[in-house]
């Protein structure tokens, strides 16, 4: 059976995806951006957008039954190599002793305030293997 996860962001209804979705032991987080999605206000800092979008991604896992360090696979969207450094510090601080495997690309995102877009794969109890 496949869960859909959602965490309230207006553009999940208005494009039509989930935030996430659990299928057997694999959850698969939707790329997050550093929206808080209760007030919808997006940072200017690169940093606080990360912490932003792990924040949501954090939710999603643990409500699929998991946590971020179940998290196999990880894909970072920049949108200048000036977020580089601001990303890498924060997410050097959650994946420090996970390690999982990971990609960077610097490319356009959809709206010009976002810097940061995080994607991730999970696998439920992947930490406890």
């Amino acid at each position: 059976m496949v869960l859909h996860i959602s965490s309230g962001s207006p553009f999940e209804q208005k494009i039509g995806y989930s935030r996430a979705v659990v299928d057997g032991s694999m959850v698969y987080v939707s790329g997050t951006t550093g929206y808080d999605y209760k007030t919808m206000v997006m940072p200017d800092d690169a940093a606080q957008q990360a912490r932003n979008a792990f924040s949501t991604i954090t939710h999603a896992l643990e409500e699929a039954g998991g946590s971020i360090k179940d998290v196999v696979r990880v894909r970072y969207y920049i949108t200048d190599m000036a977020y580089y450094d601001p990303l890498v510090d924060v997410a050097g601080k959650i994946f420090g002793d996970i390690r999982p495997a990971a990609t960077m690309l610097v490319c356009g995102l959809t709206r010009p305030e976002m810097k940061v877009e995080i994607e991730v794969t999970a696998r439920l109890g992947a930490h406890g293997s």
